[in-house]
């Protein structure tokens, strides 16, 4: 059925002007957006004898992502600074500058570094991958890498990733420049180069679609067991868990106990749960369950000794750009306010939540008039039994609508996610009170109400 282009709008605005409304996100007073559980989450972890980790872009250490960065987690893996294309971009040219910030911004806030990673069929620079070797040739400069990454930072990293990714689907071994170069053993000579390096850091192999137990974890564990046989050293073993939303694997803390039976400490070293998007509280309440599920078998196996999420918040994810059309992957949102999958890793260590009684304070959104291209929306915070000293409310646009004004509060937009902050004048919110904040915006095809949720 064909709709006109004025009598669409005309339906919409009816349909708003008819009351409908929704509850936005609210950040409680007296926090900021990162207001979370009462204890954080490397204090929670730290009780269960496990580290709690984050991956981390070294550019963006400062304000709230670097005070986020800092007080809930205890690890850091560089997401991209110690790959060989990063440090090492032209052959005896190296840099070592976000490494090196890392470093030091995990030495002043008492946090580990998980180096990450010595040996990978990927994002090697391109002088390495473009040229011709021998298998002497090409032994020497994986020997020499290794030691001379580790050795820089000898003392100073807690576990290596030194090999990542060696096996196919099927448990075959993949087919890289490393295996067909130097055949399998460029495992044992890199984990024996790594360790004369650097005796004192932890080793690992570290893999994706490992989690349960299957062809390719097999072929992982069977490879520990032999390594161990053999002398060489291995300390660890790396699943990964970039996960799918709903495929957390049944058989997860069985598979990571028969690891730790092999004598090898366990770690969770890129978690990450992504989902088709738009996300919606159906899909977030699926992600939380996900998280808790991980967290728990980990904290059930006394060898898993690392829970690392690969980036903490949604703006330095890898899964929008890798997967088109998935997202919201991590525990944080884009306005690094904590989403259900934060408090369920909370719960899962142990720690309790300080989420209001439902209803203490909400907020509420309504589009109070429409037109061609544009409407005007308002948002009211109100509290009943409760009250506020500062408020932060946040939405996701589900159809490409585009703020161009706001007036009582002060808003940003990034994507599709909104975030509203109370102007100087109106962050007190008194027990039975209630302030708003309007805004004009673009729409185009539709304007629906933006599908949100409370949260603390």
């Amino acid at each position: 059925m064909n709709t006109s282009r004025s009598a669409r709008p005309r339906r919409l605005l009816a349909a708003f002007c008819a009351g409908i409304t929704a509850v936005a996100a609210l950040l409680i007073a007296g926090t900021t957006a990162a207001h979370a559980a009462d204890t954080p989450l490397r204090d929670l972890a730290a009780a269960h004898g496990m580290v709690m980790g984050t991956a981390v872009t070294g550019s963006k250490l400062t304000g709230t992502y670097g005070d986020l960065a800092g007080a809930q987690f205890s690890a850091l893996t560089p997401g991209n600074a110690m790959k060989w294309g990063s440090v090492e971009p032209t052959q005896g040219s190296f840099n070592w500058a976000e490494a090196d910030q890392i470093v030091a911004f995990a030495q002043a806030h008492d946090q580990q570094v998980r180096g990450h990673t010595l040996v990978w069929h990927s994002q090697n620079p391109s002088w390495l991958t473009n040229g011709t070797w021998t298998s002497a040739q090409l032994s020497t400069l994986l020997q020499n890498h290794i030691s001379t990454e580790v050795g820089r930072y000898q003392g100073k990293i807690a576990a290596w990733d030194v090999v990542n990714e060696p096996f196919n689907e099927d448990g075959t071994y993949r087919s890289t420049l490393w295996y067909d170069g130097l055949g399998a053993d460029y495992i044992a000579n890199a984990l024996t180069w790594a360790r004369a390096a650097d005796p004192a850091a932890k080793l690992y192999i570290n893999d994706y679609n490992v989690e349960g137990v299957n062809a390719k974890s097999t072929a992982l564990y069977d490879l520990v067991r032999s390594l161990k046989a053999r002398g060489v050293p291995i300390d660890g073993v790396g699943l990964q868990a970039h996960l799918i939303l709903g495929q957390v694997p049944a058989t997860l803390q069985q598979n990571i106990q028969r690891f730790a039976d092999l004598g090898v400490d366990v770690a969770i070293t890129e978690l990450d749960v992504r989902m088709a998007l738009p996300a919606d509280s159906a899909k977030l309440a699926q992600q939380a369950a996900d998280y808790r599920a991980v967290t728990a078998a980990c904290v059930a196996v006394a060898r898993c000794v690392n829970l690392t999420v690969w980036g903490f918040t949604d703006s330095d994810s890898w899964v929008d750009s890798t997967f088109p059309g998935y997202g919201a992957a991590t525990p944080y949102d884009a306005d690094y306010a904590p989403k259900p999958a934060y408090y369920a890793i909370s719960e899962g260590l142990g720690g309790g939540t300080t989420t209001p009684p439902t209803g203490a304070c909400t907020a509420t959104y309504a589009v109070s008039s429409q037109w061609g291209s544009g409407f005007t929306g308002q948002v009211t915070v109100s509290c009943a039994g409760a009250s506020l000293s500062s408020w932060n409310a946040h939405w996701t646009f589900g159809a490409g609508q585009q703020l161009t004004q706001a007036w009582n509060a002060t808003c940003t937009q990034s994507g599709t996610a909104v975030s509203c902050a109370n102007a100087s004048y109106n962050g007190s919110v008194p027990d039975g009170g209630s302030v708003s904040f309007g805004f004009n915006g673009t729409w185009s095809g539709s304007n629906p109400v933006p599908a949100v949720t409370f949260a603390s």
